[in-house]
């Protein structure tokens, strides 16, 4: 058999245990983490909470 180390990348989704890498929805990293999924939440929201015109002003101020 090949070791894990030698496989093709897809093959080794199928041999490793993933982890779940969760960008802004918290409830479902909690999800995961309840059905023992080894998850990573990531506490990102939208610049200016997704108002474009406010984030266009404040990307200004940091040129």
């Amino acid at each position: 058999m090949i070791e894990a180390e030698q496989k093709r990348p897809i093959e080794q989704l199928l041999v490793n245990t993933p982890v779940v890498i969760n960008v802004g929805l918290e409830g479902f990293a909690d999800e995961l983490d309840s059905q023992q999924v080894s998850v990573i939440h990531v506490d990102w929201r939208p610049p200016a909470g997704g108002d474009a015109e406010l984030a266009d002003l404040l990307s200004k101020l940091g040129s």
